[in-house]
């Protein structure tokens, strides 16, 4: 049980999912589950492949690298247009053309046309349309809810369903890719699962109604939301902190392929199982993440998150053994998972509403949109000095972005503190008990 401010007192479960009180999340969280499972899916078969005719590291990196180069480009615009179009429109469009393009790389690969030059067109082409899904999908969950107190949790809730795909689809994958002798099967569930989303969002009924603007608008908001976002600390802070963590954290994960086949000595199921135990440790995180109803925690658990993918990454990487390392890669998949949630919650509850498309496209470009330098670094790395020890210096590496973010922590409280009175997300009486004790400080200094 949870006892609320009130004095009353809540289930943990309905705490957990009371984002799901809302009819139109509803519908977005049973249509988006669905197809993430095909999306899972798709991505480890898509890594199998690769490494199945490349046999090449190297590749592993270049494929994500032409995947979401688009993203670091596109976003920026895209979270332009997320303000001031539709997003349930921009999402349905962003939807078909990523079915028709799983569909499209299932025939290449069951009519045997498949080669590496076909993937990379694949890959820049999806993330094309990643670069205009990802932002409006994300500042889209602010219209699906009608209190702004569930934010954080409907923010959870995207993390949990992601990651009970991320769970499930590897798997599922790995062991379909082993039965059939072919990734195409993937491809072609992928394809199909991308329809529960598009009647899921068909089905909605959104009151928001943005006033669409001419392109020099379009143009000049791209300016408007650049300055908002690079002038303001915490915004500035938390993007520049979560593109170091993607450059130098997220890779890890295009790695699997080689410690599955050359490292751990198994197959695509010893990939699925990698993958899926990554899955396990994010879907812990993100329950973890729906239990918090105190915004100002989060600065605090991103640090917490930090720690415990540093320390599983780094164990992980010394690991020569198949049960120990699936123990061991659940604490990146957690601790990544809470990392990259909790910088968007927080983003979430400070940004102006008018330009919360093009705050989070910018958390797209960081996030997203710096990977595939990692990932090509990684892939160029894992060449030249081995996975193991890239894999150990991506932990190393992830220690001293935390460390930077530490010391950023205390002023970012203090400038987020107003923002939070005036939205309601902490009572005025604490603002007087904060400027209180601000005074007092001063006395003393």
């Amino acid at each position: 049980m949870v006892t609320n401010s009130n004095g009353t007192q809540t289930s943990s479960i309905k705490v957990a999912l009371r984002a799901l009180k809302h009819r139109n999340y509803r519908l977005f969280f049973a249509g988006q589950g669905i197809s993430l499972i095909g999306t899972w899916m798709q991505q480890l078969a898509l890594g199998w492949l690769v490494y199945r005719l490349t046999s090449s590291a190297f590749y592993l990196g270049v494929v994500p690298f032409c995947n979401q180069l688009p993203v670091f480009l596109g976003a920026p615009v895209a979270g332009v247009f997320a303000d001031h179009w539709s997003k349930r429109k921009i999402l349905i469009t962003t939807q078909i053309c990523s079915m028709a393009l799983a569909l499209t790389l299932a025939g290449l690969i069951y009519f045997e046309r498949i080669e590496l030059m076909w993937i990379i067109i694949f890959s820049i082409s999806i993330g094309v349309v990643n670069s205009f899904d990802i932002p409006t999908r994300q500042a889209f969950v602010y219209e699906m809810v009608d209190n702004q107190e569930d934010l954080p949790n409907a923010i959870a809730l995207n993390s949990l369903i992601f990651n009970i795909a991320r769970l499930i689809g590897p798997s599922l994958a790995g062991f379909l890719i082993a039965f059939t002798g072919s990734e195409k099967i993937c491809f072609l569930i992928n394809g199909v699962s991308y329809l529960a989303v598009i009647l899921s969002l068909i089905g909605m009924n959104i009151s928001h109604k943005p006033i669409v603007q001419p392109v020099r608008e379009v143009l000049k908001g791209f300016k408007d939301g650049a300055n908002y976002a690079f002038g303001f600390m915490p915004i500035r802070t938390i993007l520049f902190f979560t593109a170091l963590i993607s450059i130098f954290a997220v890779p890890y994960v295009i790695l699997m392929p080689v410690f599955a086949k050359d490292i751990l000595h198994g197959d695509s199921s010893t990939l699925g199982l990698l993958t899926g135990c990554i899955g396990l440790g994010a879907f812990v995180g993100a329950i973890f993440l729906a239990m918090q109803k105190n915004a100002r925690k989060f600065g605090e658990i991103v640090i917490f998150a930090a720690c415990v993918f540093a320390v599983g990454l780094i164990g992980f990487s010394f690991s020569r053994a198949l049960w120990l390392s699936l123990i061991l890669i659940v604490f990146p998949g957690f601790g990544l998972m809470v990392q990259s949630a909790s910088t968007n919650i927080i983003l979430q509850t400070i940004v102006d509403d008018d330009k919360r498309g093009r705050v989070m496209s910018f958390h797209v470009m960081a996030f997203v949109g710096t990977a595939p330098f990692g990932n090509l670094l990684a892939g160029f790395a894992a060449e030249r000095i081995g996975a193991p020890n890239t894999m150990f210096l991506c932990g190393i590496l992830s220690i001293a972005v935390m460390s930077y973010f530490i010391f950023q922590i205390p002023r970012i409280r203090q400038l987020v503190h107003p923002i939070y009175v005036r939205k309601g997300i902490i009572p005025e009486v604490a603002e007087g008990l904060h400027n209180a004790a601000q005074v007092t400080a001063q006395t003393k200094e």
